[in-house]
């Protein structure tokens, strides 16, 4: 058996990542790699850590958004500019997102599901930076991260 390709490992790592998200309708995960493909962290979306909402917040989805805590912005906590070499997340980084990885000086970033709404693929471009689709890895399949009819919305203002 021959082992799984870096791509394949890191998102294996986020998809873990996410399952820990308390969000009931999506869950995002993060992880970053040095340049030695050792794993600097782990994140996922959530609420502030510590703070214990009352159940009737998460009913609904559109008023919770703007207190969620994006995965990437909670990985970019762990590391600081430069030490990131390849960062993968379970859906396609938001534009918010997507600058704060370029601002740490990630260069690769490898996501699963795509997120048509984001600038993503232009600001990647823009800053020479690889963003690639990693449709398939270990995880993807067994453990589902959005739960059905959950359109894909991170709730960012430009969205």
């Amino acid at each position: 058996m021959s082992r799984i390709s870096i791509p394949e490992y890191v998102m294996a790592l986020a998809h873990v990542a996410a399952l820990r998200s308390e969000d009931p309708y999506r869950k995002v995960g993060a992880a970053a790699l040095d340049k030695d493909n050792r794993v600097i962290g782990t994140a996922y979306n959530g609420l502030f850590p510590g703070f214990d909402p009352q159940e009737e917040f998460w009913q609904s989805r559109d008023e919770r958004q703007k207190f969620m805590l994006h995965a990437e912005i909670n990985l970019c906590s762990l590391f600081k500019r430069g030490e990131a070499r390849v960062v993968a997340c379970t859906t396609m980084p938001c534009t918010s997102c997507m600058q704060a990885l370029c601002a740490h000086g990630v260069k690769t970033i490898y996501y699963g599901e795509a997120y048509a709404s984001s600038e993503a693929p232009a600001i990647a471009e823009m800053y020479d930076v690889q963003l690639i689709q990693v449709p398939s890895y270990p995880l993807a399949e067994q453990f589902p991260l959005v739960r059905e009819g959950s359109r894909l919305d991170c709730g960012c203002p430009e969205h």
